[in-house]
């Protein structure tokens, strides 16, 4: 990374600017409270908002969310647009996890029902969802014409396969399937890390975690997403899986040939990209597309078991009443139409660690959602609470309909690691309430509370700032973690 880390102008409580200045071809803009901009003084995450703006072909700021952290390439909690006649895509404002996300559902019980067998049906879960380094399914292994049509048919294969219901696709961001995903570009590497990781968690701070709606924050929107005090919510977080990191890892490489090739100047070798609507691009939207529908799928799956496996537990009605509240991506780079100046633009846009968030009305949602604006699904910690938010017009006007995504690190996972090595975290969770189940105790110490920040702090951010409405907040009742 080059130059110095830039030192950030006020503009009001919640908008920060990173100044233009030398190769810079537009300004940064950070999301963030007083206190955050603070703990953020020196970081190189800052560096990278600047870096990113530097790239070709770059439309309005380039973009930090409250939960932003130093990432590859781009931060975590990255946004940034460009036009697709002069622009680039780059893998580093998409990630090596491609189309992580996060899915949840509203089970049909109460907290006080699921806490007598709670153990049993976290003891279930952890059986029933393979978790950890290199997890697979012993039950599928997919054949690569099966494997083709996940890539190319994202959730609503999985649900072809047997693994959800029709009514859960309209829950699901582009209807869980990007249509221009091509399985041909997919190498034959990627295909083998894949082929039997559908519906795992995989590991570092992927989980599947049961909680509760313990404070309703906007009573219409909460009832617009089937949630009320008190209820049982699941969290889903995991991605592409090893597939996905190796259709990242298959064009850095060519990515970076590409930029010295068409003269681009890079700030960042780990910001390599290529032109909108060059050879080298094509073949990485087509995989990328691909990997996206893969974490699709994979999500669906693990819905799948999750249904049942409450339904093993709580019966056949628990089962049938668990319904698909919302599923967003947050490491993608998509085509979408946003109004710039006035009029309405064609733009690639990338989120990296941040979460699409249409207001009320966009033409994009479902119906169901037309009013009540897209959930905004914000992950928090294992010892704190998750938030539901919507999509809010400023978030149109400002951040290309883009919000935070979960907490951010404040914590690398060395230091974590380092924190928790005279603690037992998993015993101080249980004694709060909070049972936890891992592949190991190094997973669980990486993801000890105390290495995000206060995910309360985040959301007050984007609502201060007019991105997103609060909906619930959750509390955590039991995590499997991967």
């Amino acid at each position: 990374m080059s130059g110095r880390i830039p030192t950030l102008e006020r503009i009001d409580g919640w908008r920060w600017r990173v100044p233009r200045t030398g190769a810079m071809r537009t300004e940064g803009r950070v999301f963030a409270s007083e206190a955050q901009v603070a703990d953020l003084a020196g970081d190189e995450s800052l560096r990278q908002v600047a870096n990113v703006a530097c790239l070709p072909g770059i439309v309005g700021p380039s973009i930090a969310m409250p939960d932003i952290h130093w990432g590859y390439g781009f931060p975590i909690g990255g946004v940034a647009a460009f036009d697709p006649s002069e622009g680039v895509i780059s893998p580093g404002g998409v990630g090596y996890d491609i189309n992580c996300g996060v899915r949840l559902l509203s089970v049909p019980l109460g907290i006080v029902d699921l806490r007598p067998r709670l153990a049993e049906l976290v003891d279930a879960l952890f059986g029933a969802v393979p978790s950890g380094v290199g997890s697979a399914r012993s039950d599928l292994r997919l054949t690569d014409p099966q494997l083709d049509r996940v890539l190319a048919g994202g959730a609503a294969r999985a649900v072809a396969m047997g693994f959800g219901r029709d009514q859960d696709l309209e829950a699901i961001e582009a209807g869980g399937r990007l249509p221009e995903a091509d399985p041909g570009r997919v190498s034959r590497r990627a295909r083998e890390r894949g082929r039997d990781q559908l519906g795992t968690l995989g590991s570092g701070n992927h989980f599947v975690e049961v909680q509760w709606v313990d404070d309703l924050l906007d009573a219409t929107l909460g009832e617009a997403f089937g949630l009320a005090p008190g209820q049982v919510t699941v969290l889903i977080h995991t991605g592409s899986r090893g597939l996905g990191h190796q259709v990242c890892d298959d064009h850095l490489d060519t990515m970076l040939a590409a930029a010295r090739r068409h003269g681009i100047e890079l700030p960042d070798p780990q910001l390599a990209c290529a032109p909108l609507g060059g050879s080298e691009a094509r073949a990485y939207w087509g995989a990328m597309n691909a990997a996206a529908n893969f974490a699709f799928a994979n999500r669906q799956l693990i819905t799948h078991h999750v249904r049942r496996t409450f339904g093993q537990i709580y019966g056949a009605g628990v089962e049938a009443g668990i319904e698909l509240v919302y599923d967003v991506a947050h490491n993608i780079a998509k085509l979408e139409e946003h109004e710039v100046g006035g009029r309405l633009r064609r733009l690639c846009v990338h989120r990296k660690g941040a979460t699409r968030a249409f207001p009320p009305g966009h033409p994009e949602l479902a119906p169901r959602f037309r009013d009540s604006g897209q959930p905004v699904l914000v992950p928090g910690d294992m010892g704190r609470a998750s938030f539901v938010l919507a999509g809010a017009p400023g978030a149109a006007a400002e951040t290309f309909a883009s919000c935070c995504h979960g907490a951010g690190r404040r914590l690398s996972r060395h230091a974590a690691k380092r924190a928790a090595a005279r603690r037992d975290i998993r015993a101080e969770l249980e004694g709060r309430g909070i049972l936890v189940r891992a592949a190991g105790r190094a997973t669980v110490d990486e993801e000890m509370p105390e290495a995000y920040k206060d995910v309360a702090e985040v959301v007050a951010a984007v609502a201060g700032a007019g991105l997103a409405v609060p909906v619930a907040r959750l509390r955590p009742a039991a995590v499997v973690k991967g």
